[in-house]
């Protein structure tokens, strides 16, 4: 038997992972079963060509990604069922003790991020849609919980956002931890119309969380280094602000610099480098329109105070999920930044020079409606696809064919 296949069954056998063996042999088995059934398609690229492989199939809404040391995978489904994928096939039952979520509009069970630590204290961190007493409105909440025996335990809610609205979208809610162990939230600014005194926004005002990046111990309590902790009238969760609606968030493997991916109105979505105490402009600059009207929204494309996207999107493609590739199954992706594209139906491949973009490649151009994108502990990349419809759909993986030398 070889050392993989050891590997597997000493993962399904219980055993305590060994560094990222369990999770390569247990990763290494997902989508296995299609391969044997159907060959895979294969796609071309500029720097590495790729087929696609289903991992998994039956999903509604799948709107997160996550991977156990064990090699389980977690998947969020908007509904409000968070799911487990094991030695690639879905568990029949989803998992208990998941808070009841208001799965209306673009909300519902969202994103899922295991705690730095998981193999010690088996904390997994989840973010939704939560509604008030009587249902008249609703906001983005996040929790964490035990996952012990196929159900969450110790469920605590450690964020509720003050960003209340009787809309049904812009929750923002990606999960993300720095190499420091603190727990970083996007909150949209809850559709908040961006007209009259653009100044006077939400996603401009720091006493409500509309339209911002929140930063908080993995408790939940606010560190006493956040930016606007001292400040008069701002809430000391915020890390940065002046957002519309950041669905996509991840930290650079190897700079720790935080990025995320915002949607614009119609045009104008945008790749930001998020700093500290930092107003990203929404919806003061910009370079989207009104929907329908194609009308201005924006003063301009600058303004002193405000940080302009590292990169941007006209026409929209709607951007969700985001991965910075680190894996050794596409050496020369590595460091480079992809994003989904929900009305965009792509997958984008940013290229970096150190904080400034030096190019940008679509891949799987009207192939797949994309909720997330990962990079999987085994050097896979995974994505999330989605139907507007619900219909069930898959999880897929991008795997390498021959390379082919690049002058």
């Amino acid at each position: 038997m070889s050392r993989q296949s050891l590997s597997s069954a000493a993962c399904r056998a219980g055993a305590q992972p060994i560094g990222a063996l369990c999770a390569f042999a247990m990763l290494g088995s997902l989508g296995a079963a299609a391969l044997n059934a159907a060959e895979p398609r294969v796609f071309e690229s500029e720097l590495h060509d790729f087929r696609v492989v289903t991992v998994v199939e039956g999903l509604r809404n799948p709107w997160s990604i996550a991977f156990l040391p064990n090699g389980d995978m977690l998947v969020t489904e908007r509904e409000g069922r968070l799911r487990i994928v094991r030695d690639g096939k879905l568990l029949p039952e989803p998992v208990a003790g998941v808070p009841k979520v208001r799965a209306v509009g673009q909300g519902g069970l969202m994103d899922v991020v295991p705690h730095p630590d998981y193999v010690s204290n088996r904390f997994i961190y989840l973010s939704y849609s939560k509604e008030n007493a009587d249902g008249s409105m609703n906001t983005t909440a996040v929790v964490r919980g035990r996952l012990e025996g196929g159900k969450l335990t110790d469920v605590q809610e450690i964020f509720e956002a003050k960003a209340w609205a009787k809309t049904e979208g812009h929750y923002g809610s990606r999960l993300a931890f720095d190499r420091n162990g603190y727990l970083f939230i996007t909150v949209g600014d809850r559709m908040a119309p961006p007209t009259g005194d653009l100044a006077k926004h939400p996603a401009q005002d720091l006493s409500n969380h509309q339209g911002t990046t929140i930063r908080l111990h993995d408790d939940g309590r606010v560190p006493d280094d956040n930016p606007f902790v001292n400040r008069k009238g701002a809430l000391p969760e915020i890390w940065s602000y002046g957002h519309r609606n950041a669905q996509g968030m991840a930290f650079h493997p190897q700079t720790g610099d935080l990025w995320q991916n915002e949607h614009g109105p119609q045009g104008g979505d945008e790749l930001n480098l998020i700093r500290r105490g930092a107003n990203y402009g929404w919806p003061v600059i910009g370079y989207g329109v009104q929907y329908r009207t194609g009308e201005r929204i924006h003063e301009g494309t600058s303004r002193e105070g405000m940080l302009e996207p590292v990169h941007y999107w006209v026409p929209s493609i709607g951007t969700s999920g985001l991965a910075i590739y680190d894996g050794d199954k596409f050496p020369k992706w590595r460091g480079n930044v992809f994003t989904g594209g929900l009305s965009g139906r792509n997958l984008s491949r940013v290229t970096l020079d150190g904080q400034k973009v030096v190019g940008e490649e679509v891949l799987l151009k009207d192939e797949y409606r994309i909720r997330d994108v990962r990079s999987g502990p085994d050097g896979f990349i995974y994505i999330a696809v989605d139907d507007r419809d619900g219909k069930p759909t898959p999880i897929v993986r991008l795997e390498p064919v021959t390379d082919r030398t690049t002058s």
